[in-house]
């Protein structure tokens, strides 16, 4: 039985994904970094920041990195101010979830001050009894962050699941020893997530109360 649903935040909730490769590409541009497409921005989102950086451009130094990743930082931040959109019936889902007696909790490639000051201008706090985020554990796929969020709620792994809209969180799932349900419809394609054999994948998140048996 499900007692708790963990969720990734940005491209399985809330619709960040233009925002993000949008900001890292200028980020880029700005640092006089080698040129990149979104497409190689979308590959890595899910990632703590330092490391999607790393990947992304994997030839500049560590101090140029760095330089990179302030610029980022600035430009997402003043991008940012206002809310993002929730994806299609994802607020009426948390909703449904929340009057089941479902715990919610969110893990996320977000530092803690990006997720406190989006689910503030989202007005979506109350829906959730923890959050982990990337700059408090390793980087997904490691599984820190879910064995964290599990011990915090005294859950075993076989009373959660991980819904997420990338291979990182799918496969961070799997080192949990959890089970895990893929989104279509945020950054990584459908392929990618079916080769992390998740326990089902889902097309729109008003899908989402039926696999957990609602």
């Amino acid at each position: 039985m499900v007692k708790l649903v963990i969720f990734d935040w940005d491209g399985t909730l809330f619709d960040s994904i233009d925002k993000i490769c949008e900001s890292m590409l200028q980020a880029g541009r700005l640092a006089n970094a080698p040129a990149r497409q979104k497409e190689d921005i979308k590959n890595i989102i899910g990632l703590s920041l330092d490391k999607a950086v790393s990947v992304v451009w994997p030839e500049l130094k560590s101090a140029h990195q760095n330089n990179l990743i302030e610029h980022y930082k600035r430009i997402y931040v003043a991008a940012d101010q206002a809310p993002p959109s929730a994806y299609a019936g994802v607020l009426a889902v948390l909703d449904q979830l929340k009057v089941a007696g479902i715990q919610l909790a969110v893990a996320t490639g977000k530092s803690r001050r990006g997720l406190d000051r989006v689910m503030a201008l989202t007005k979506t706090e109350n829906y959730f009894v923890a959050t982990r985020c990337a700059d408090e554990a390793l980087s997904k796929p490691h599984p820190l962050m879910l064995e964290q969020l599990l011990n915090e709620l005294d859950t075993l792994p076989e009373n959660a699941i991980m819904i997420g809209d990338t291979e990182y969180d799918l496969e961070m799932a799997t080192n949990a020893g959890m089970k895990s349900v893929g989104v279509t419809y945020g950054a990584h394609h459908e392929d990618r997530l079916k080769a992390c054999k998740p326990h089902a994948i889902i097309d729109h998140f008003t899908q989402l109360p039926t696999i957990l048996g609602l």
